[in-house]
């Protein structure tokens, strides 16, 4: 089976888990500290797309969207 991440993108979550730890990880606008673990690998990920590494599209559009397929076929 085919790797969903690069291992670039592996090196750039890496990145940003170690900043965590230490304590520098800052959030987007509001520039607070990270905290959360999960947060701290969304923002990896996010940055990973930014560059144009190999990520898959976030979890939620994914759902979005199939809720959208359902949704017309029901009404038919």
């Amino acid at each position: 089976m085919a790797r969903k991440y690069s291992k670039k993108a592996s090196t750039d979550v890496e990145r940003v888990m170690k900043k965590r730890k230490a304590g520098t990880l800052k959030s987007g606008r509001s520039g607070r500290k990270v905290k959360s673990r999960k947060q701290a690998i969304a923002i990896g990920l996010s940055e990973a797309r930014a560059k144009g590494r190999k990520v898959p599209k976030k979890a939620a559009k994914k759902r979005k969207a199939a809720k959208k397929k359902t949704a017309k076929k029901s009404k038919r």
